[in-house]
């Protein structure tokens, strides 16, 4: 039966019409600081802790429940005559309901220009304990951190004058689930303001839950969506839905793909993707141009995928973009009268992102989770140090191809390895995405540019170990190659380059991406 309990909470949504029903149902409240004066100008009887311990807040409020009376209260066995008899002995009463939020560490480090003291002064040390006491004692304490659980705390005690040990063990959970988010989260801020870039031995990471979603990357498995606890501007679980049905697991991956390819772009810039490989790339003075390059790179491909613009979509961009299947679209913004198009298509999901351009923060690092185990990396954020750029052959490239040639490394960046794009006048007019081979990829990506390869520049994720690449791309017309370098047998490539006159530069950065 629950005759006593301590409620000290930070967020005080409800608490003053939980705590009365309480009170009302006969059960002795126990209090501290803020939520003692709160409920005291509500009329609602309570006592405060200082009371019990005999003992008063000190350090500024650091020090108030962490005393015998409170945690024995709280993890004496019940079952056990020998915790028993000894709290009786020391004089002290069980407490067989705990209501703990802790201090918003959270929302304080968000704060604009927070100093590092106050963040620190906002990391609970009380709450913690008193939850985690009451979770590892719940079949005995029933123990509440989050507002959403009162009701049903509620219900029970008034039916039973308990709760139910299945209703117990799930809140203890909960109370586990959210110290480790806690304590993770305090550990990342702590890691962000640490010099050193190495990571610590035991590494540990938290996230929000966003939404549950309908299936995973296919119908059979099921899926969830977090993002991070501290929200990445410009990142996809920032975006405001206009239209649509609700994100897929595939539409979450592809869009995110997209984004972060969009990023490496200034000028008015359209990326489509499908299937987490870019399949049309297009930069133009304006947004309208920029689809129109996007779309006539691959207009197969496009159909069902993902789209980002880095302007406002105007209505006469949405006019053409509702001509064809897409499954998402997203840009910084909309015209009235293009949203209006757009949102005639009920299950086009339309995405506001205002910082979509916002760049990925120093901080923010890569996951790939392995079977029993995650690999940790920084994005690749850079394209090539320019210091690193030479030319390798004969034939210096047409300086009217350098910014193609930048525009490739851009795109290759997020093209599944082995990965080969052509580009013209800032459009990708050929993709091969990730073949076992290399020459694989460049035959896809001269596929599908057919003669526009004539005149247009190749650009490779990672260096020719043959020169079959260098003899397709002189068949196709290919004006200038661009690539890493880096292999044992770059002279044969340079070689062949030098026979057909086809200028290459070495950039000395990979870029594979599996």
């Amino acid at each position: 039966m629950i005759k006593r309990a301590i409620i000290s909470v930070s967020d005080k949504a409800g608490i003053a019409d939980f705590s009365r029903k309480l009170v009302e149902m006969g059960i002795e409240i126990l209090t501290t600081g803020g939520t003692a004066k709160l409920l005291a100008s509500e009329g609602i009887p309570c006592k405060e802790v200082a009371e019990v311990t005999g003992f008063p807040e000190c350090l500024d409020g650091r020090v108030k429940t962490l005393h015998p009376r409170i945690h024995g209260g709280i993890l004496a066995i019940r079952s056990n005559p020998e915790h028993m008899k000894r709290i009786e002995d020391l004089g002290i009463e069980t407490i067989d309901l705990i209501v703990v939020n802790l201090y918003p560490f959270k929302s304080t480090i968000q704060k604009p220009k927070v100093e590092f003291d106050e963040c620190v002064e906002n990391i609970d040390i009380g709450g913690p304990s008193m939850l985690r006491a009451a979770a590892k004692n719940h079949r005995d304490v029933t123990v509440v951190t989050d507002p959403a659980d009162y009701d049903l705390v509620l219900r029970q005690i008034s039916s039973t004058g308990d709760t139910s040990y299945q209703t117990r063990f799930n809140l203890a959970r909960k109370v586990f689930e959210h110290t480790a988010a806690y304590d993770a989260l305090i550990a990342q801020y702590f890691q962000s303001r640490t010099p050193e870039k190495e990571l610590p031995d035991l590494y540990t990471i938290t996230f929000d839950k966003v939404s549950e979603l309908r299936y995973g990357e296919n119908p059979h498995q099921s899926a969830t969506f977090f993002r991070n606890a501290i929200p990445v501007a410009g990142s996809l679980s920032e975006a405001v839905q206009k239209n649509g049905k609700e994100l897929s697991y595939n539409n979450i991956a592809d869009a995110d793909a997209t984004i972060c390819c969009l990023k490496e772009f200034s000028e008015p810039t359209v990326v489509a993707v499908k299937h987490a490989n870019p399949c049309g790339v297009g930069s133009a003075d304006t947004i309208f141009e920029a689809w129109g390059k996007a779309f006539e790179s691959d207009k197969v491909s496009i159909f069902g995928g993902i789209v980002a613009a880095n302007r406002e979509i105007d209505a006469k961009t949405a006019e053409e973009m509702s001509k064809i299947f897409l499954e998402v679209i997203i840009a910084p913004s909309y015209s009235p009268e293009a949203l209006e198009i757009l949102c005639a298509k009920k299950n086009l999901r339309v995405l506001e992102l205002p910082a979509i351009t916002a760049p990925i923060p120093e901080n923010e690092l890569n996951y790939k989770r392995v079977l029993g185990g995650l690999l940790v990396q920084d994005h690749d954020r850079n394209i090539y140090n320019e210091k690193d750029i030479r030319t390798v052959t004969k034939n210096e490239p047409d300086p009217g191809l350098l910014e193609d040639m930048k525009f490739a490394m851009k795109v290759v960046k997020y093209v599944k390895s082995n990965a080969i794009v052509v580009v013209k006048n800032k459009q990708t007019v050929g993709i091969g995405p990730g073949q076992t081979n290399r020459i694989g990829s460049a035959e896809i990506a001269f596929r599908f540019a057919g003669d526009k390869t004539k005149g247009a520049v190749l650009g490779s994720d990672a260096f020719f170990p043959f020169s079959d690449c260098v003899d397709a791309a002189h068949e196709a017309g290919i004006a200038a190659i661009v690539q890493p370098g880096g292999s044992m047998r770059d002279q044969e490539s340079i070689d062949a380059c030098n026979t057909y006159g086809i200028p290459m530069v070495f950039t000395g950065t990979r870029h594979f991406r599996h």
